[in-house]
């Protein structure tokens, strides 16, 4: 992965409300790089609150989500990162030269209960793991 020399990782994770997909990826980022990963995420619609279905999957896996708030996303945050993961959010997210972009293709979990969301919520972490893993962060 290539990165800013001696420079920490900076990732974004975008979606549409920056509610559901974006937080849970951040969430599992921040709690499993402890500390070695600037982690960001934002919304091209933000919503009002995180979906509370989500702040309880995530709390089942001792993630906690209940003080984020939704945050808009903005160009400023897009060029401070060296990772820009999309999650259905299109073309609402700005594209700079130099950056990586990932889209991660998840179903989107609003309006689906605990049990429809904890398999998205799994397909999250792998792929926050495989992040991890790309920026050679090891994982416990």
């Amino acid at each position: 992965m290539a990165r800013r020399t001696g420079a920490i990782p900076e990732v974004l994770f975008v979606c549409v409300h920056n509610a559901g997909r974006s937080q849970m990826a951040a969430g599992f980022l921040r709690h499993l790089a402890g500390g070695r990963v600037v982690v960001r995420s934002a919304g091209s619609m933000p919503a009002e609150r995180v979906n509370p279905a989500v702040v309880e999957v995530m709390a089942e896996r001792g993630v906690q989500l209940g003080d984020v708030a939704p945050k808009e996303l903005s160009a400023d945050q897009v060029a401070a990162s060296d990772v820009v993961v999309t999650m259905g959010c299109g073309d609402a997210c700005p594209v700079m030269p130099g950056k990586r972009y990932l889209d991660w293709e998840l179903a989107d979990p609003a309006g689906k209960g605990t049990a429809e969301i904890r398999p998205i919520r799994d397909e999250i972490e792998r792929l926050v793991r495989n992040l991890l893993a790309d920026f050679d962060v090891a994982v416990p």
